[in-house]
């Protein structure tokens, strides 16, 4: 139900296409303005404060690793108790904050180290109190982000009947691709537009643009206030899930009837978090089952249960819903991982090599992510309009095949882009030794950068399949009443995958220190292909890790109510028709990744 109880009338002129500008110009900005900065934030680093490249790398994984955590907090307020309009409007705000600090911080002569020589081999780092600064801007971005990115994915779903399946079979262009198109064409706006102004005109403005961008998408959102259908908050989620713990815990002793029939049940109870159906009892987790086992003191006079010693089926399967998602959901952690240095190392990569397009023209180093942003664009074209229409014939899915298969496939790809990206390291490095530049690091090696265009083309491709796929599967495995804790689920994985990057630069550059430093700052002198290489390697292991558990994955089993007699209805479509009779849908490996099928 709407949060402020509106009628059925009034519910008709709300949702739809028409929120989609307002809802989608949010995360547009808000991917914008992250990019904008992020993508050359290690330039920003390294020659505008002067940080070490190994200590400048870890600065920025581990600020995509906290913009990606908030989300986990921000899924839950939302869900919880402030809804999902609020979080994004509060997020927004705060991020904007953020912004507009980092433009200061790059305006004002005191936030930065004084001015360089180019010709001196050692020159200020930026003071403590600077980089506090800095951390404290970041800081507020990423809070705003926490706000922002669990919570538009699912408010944007809201707007329309996604489980229904005739409503969702009418779309020609899947919502999840629609979401992830307009995260790359962000990303292509801010890596031409916002990197060029950094490298050619100034931080200030460089930082400034996306700062306006984010003004105007927070007033654009909350102009659209009265079209929003706005779904009540279910409660905490965390809660619920807590309180099927400790019933279950407490009743440890309790013999499980085989029979899961007695088990307990109140529809009236699980009402406003199963509105698109129940949760069915499954055969998994049976540990769980004991929650709902009813025993003498488990519900009060008034014949209400007291949570905290007896759930209900559908609140223990919520549980184990959770619990289930879990292997398949750490899959993406290593992708990101993987793709950690896209913003690093390999900017430092572009930056040695021959940019030139024209005489007078180079391409900016971190504007390389425009290749990955431009393929995923295409991939996802490709994808919705060629493969899926292909793949239909085939297998007579709607969706062309599951979304566990959609992300097996971008997984494969992406082992391919750290492979690319090894060839092209050891390429760049004998042309170095080659010219007698391995000591000059400072001296342009003559190859062209687009020797890295295949490593970011096959990344973006992989990006197409796997990240889609990834949030298509959450959104689909939660439980309804955790929506946005499912897209905070995304982040939270890219979170730990910017954070594992971290660890992994850590912990290869400690071991071979010594033994010739793979990572060191001079690159030329590096050897940045064993990285990738041992990259490569962790990826197979990651997908044959995946492929197991897909395999075993169960799907959650679902009951859907349709009506209970036959009877004239409306449709979507305005057109009267007979109500179908009341079933149940057990979602299983043949309808995952697409509309139930009653």
């Amino acid at each position: 139900m709407a949060e402020d109880g509106r009628t059925k009338k009034n519910k008709k002129k709300q949702g739809g296409l028409r929120t989609m500008p307002f809802i989608l110009a949010n995360e547009f900005c808000d991917r914008f303005a992250t990019t904008g900065f992020n993508s050359n934030m290690i330039t920003y680093l390294i020659q505008e404060l002067r940080m070490p490249m190994v200590q400048a790398s870890n600065a920025v994984t581990n600020f995509n690793g906290t913009s990606s955590f908030t989300p986990i907090i921000g899924g839950l307020i939302a869900d919880s108790f402030a809804g999902r309009f609020w979080t994004i409007t509060v997020g927004s705000v705060i991020f904007l904050f953020g912004m507009i600090g980092l433009t200061i911080s790059a305006v004002l002569p005191g936030l930065r180290p004084t001015p360089c020589s180019p010709h001196k081999s050692k020159c200020k780092e930026a003071s403590s109190r600077q980089l506090l600064v800095l951390y404290l801007c970041l800081l507020f971005t990423s809070i705003g982000s926490g706000g922002i990115r669990p919570c538009v994915m699912a408010f944007g779903a809201d707007q329309f009947d996604l489980h229904r399946p005739r409503h969702a079979a009418r779309r020609k262009w899947n919502f999840f691709n629609l979401y992830f198109f307009c995260m790359a064409m962000a990303l292509l706006l801010a890596l031409t537009v916002v990197v060029y102004v950094q490298e050619n005109v100034g931080w200030g403005w460089g930082f400034g643009i996306p700062a306006i961008a984010m003004f105007f998408s927070v007033v654009a959102f909350v102009i659209g206030y009265p079209l929003y259908i706005r779904m009540k908050p279910g409660g905490s989620p965390l809660v619920r899930l807590t309180q099927v713990l400790v019933a279950a815990f407490r009743k440890r002793k309790v013999v499980k009837p085989d029979d899961p029939s007695p088990l307990y049940e109140n529809k009236e109870l699980d009402a406003g978090i199963s509105t698109a159906g129940r949760l069915l009892h499954t055969n998994q987790l049976v540990f769980l089952d004991r929650a709902a086992i009813m025993v003498e003191g488990d519900t009060l006079s008034s014949g209400q249960p007291r949570l905290w010693r007896l759930s209900t089926v559908h609140r223990v399967e919520e549980l184990k819903s959770i619990i289930r998602m879990i292997p398949i959901w750490a899959v993406g952690i290593l992708l990101v991982t993987a793709n950690s240095h896209n913003h690093s190392f390999a900017i430092q990569q572009a930056r040695s090599m021959d940019r030139h397009l024209t005489a007078r023209f180079q391409i900016p180093p971190a504007s390389m992510n425009i290749f990955s942003a431009l393929s995923m664009l295409l991939g996802l074209a490709f994808y919705d309009r060629v493969f899926v229409p292909v793949a239909c014939r085939f297998t007579k899915r709607p969706s062309g095949i599951t979304y566990l298969q959609r992300m097996g496939i971008g997984l494969a790809i992406a082992i391919f882009a750290t492979v690319a990206a090894a060839l092209v390291e050891i390429k760049r490095k004998a042309v170095a030794s080659d010219h007698g530049l391995l000591d000059k690091q400072k001296v342009t090696v003559p190859i062209s950068v687009f020797w890295l265009m295949p490593q970011f083309a096959i990344h973006g491709l992989a990006e197409a399949f796997m990240s889609v796929g990834h949030m298509e599967f959450l959104y689909d495995q939660a439980p309804e009443s955790m929506r946005s804790t499912a897209a905070a689920l995304y982040w939270l994985a890219v979170s730990i995958g910017n954070y594992m990057g971290t660890l992994l630069v850590i912990l290869v550059h400690n071991f071979t220190e010594k033994k010739g430093d793979w990572l060191q700052n001079n690159i030329n002198r590096g050897k940045l292909d064993y990285y990738y290489w041992l990259v490569s390697g962790l990826q197979v292991l990651n997908l044959g890790y995946y492929i197991i558990c897909a395999k075993f994955y169960t799907f959650k089993p679902l009951e859907v109510a349709k009506a209970e007699n036959p009877s004239k209805v409306v449709d979507d479509e305005g057109s009267v028709r007979e109500a179908e009779l009341t079933i149940v849908v057990a979602r299983d490996a043949k309808d995952a990744g697409s509309s139930a099928q009653l």
